[in-house]
């Protein structure tokens, strides 16, 4: 298991590396940069803009500002935020954390509903319990999650029920603890449900699916002849075979909740890595932007290198391989 985490670790490297170059590549190919709208201030001097840019490389080609760039982020330091005038990295793990609070709470409320309502859906193959579930994936598979996200502002408008924009209300600070852990949850229900909604039902059409061929298979069969109670056949013997494929998506999964947390972050006003991503981008802070794609992707391999652990434990035959 060793052998095969340390494998695992290792392919991480060129895959960041590479995420870094192509970006830094890409925002090397947009026309201008931060100082570009600065200079058309009247206020600042054409030689101010040249110092600034000579400062930070932005008079040389881009792939010595990328080598720059990776040399700092070797040492720990993923450049300067020309926009907000910070150290990116100080800047990005503040907005890191609420991304990662945000994809971990939808995570966890699309799997604890998504596999029980799956195994309840292929237990009771073709009655209405098959019917709601099956008519609950095909609504959330069909919404965007741009246009969920959309409608949710509008019930939290009208109802008043849920805070619109931010992860904290504007007296957080002066709030007790206890009040300020629940003003946090207050804020994240709404965009963890518009995020969780798509993911829970294709994890519920696979669980589903995996449960039902399992309980085809010729073992279930002979465990069933040999007289064991039906409940006992399921949880016991069909479930943990059908439940390693989910293993497999797990990673998918924690991509696509990535990527559609960048939606709901900028639609729903949440304060978290996408949102200073699109913010950098429209600004051409080329560091910020490069940093954050950075630790995006660190965020998703780290969910496919859980995922490829999680397989290895349940299925030996894995890690053998």
């Amino acid at each position: 298991m060793w052998t095969f985490t340390l494998k695992r670790l290792f392919h991480l490297i060129p895959i960041l590396f590479g995420v870094s170059l192509i970006t830094f590549l890409l925002m090397s190919l947009t026309p201008g940069d931060y100082y570009t709208t600065l200079s058309q201030n009247p206020q600042i001097s054409p030689e101010k803009v040249a110092q600034l840019r000579a400062q930070w490389h932005l008079d040389r080609p881009w792939y010595v500002q990328y080598l720059f760039w990776l040399k700092g982020a070797l040492q720990g330091n993923f450049g300067y935020s020309m926009a907000y005038k910070i150290d990116a990295s100080e800047l990005i793990f503040g907005r890191l954390w609420n991304t990662f609070i945000l994809s971990f709470c939808a995570t966890v409320v699309a799997w604890l509903v998504a596999v029980p309502l799956g195994i309840w859906a292929a237990v009771k193959k073709d009655s209405w319990a098959d019917r709601f579930c099956s008519l609950m994936a095909f609504v959330g598979l069909s919404i965007p999650e741009l246009l969920l996200a959309l409608l949710a502002l509008m019930f939290a408008a009208s109802t008043g029920w849920f805070p619109i924009g931010g992860a904290q209300s504007a007296l957080y600070d002066l709030m007790p603890p206890a009040e300020q852990f629940r003003n946090r949850l207050h804020h994240l229900i709404l965009p963890t449900l518009v995020l969780a909604a798509s993911e829970l039902a294709g994890i519920m059409r696979q669980m589903r699916s995996n449960l039902l061929d399992t309980l085809r298979a010729e073992f279930v069969t002979s465990a069933r002849a040999k007289g064991l109670a039906e409940g006992w056949v399921v949880y016991k013997h069909a479930l943990r075979n059908a439940i390693n494929p989910l293993l497999t998506i797990f990673g998918y999964s924690l991509a696509a909740l990535l990527s559609g947390a960048f939606v709901v972050e900028n639609v729903m006003a949440w304060p978290g890595l996408g949102r200073l991503t699109m913010e950098a981008l429209f600004a051409k802070d080329y560091q910020l932007v490069v940093a954050s794609v950075v630790m995006a992707t660190g965020l998703l391999v780290a969910g496919n290198f859980i995922a490829d652990l999680l397989l290895a434990w349940s299925d030996p035959r894995i890690r053998l391989k």
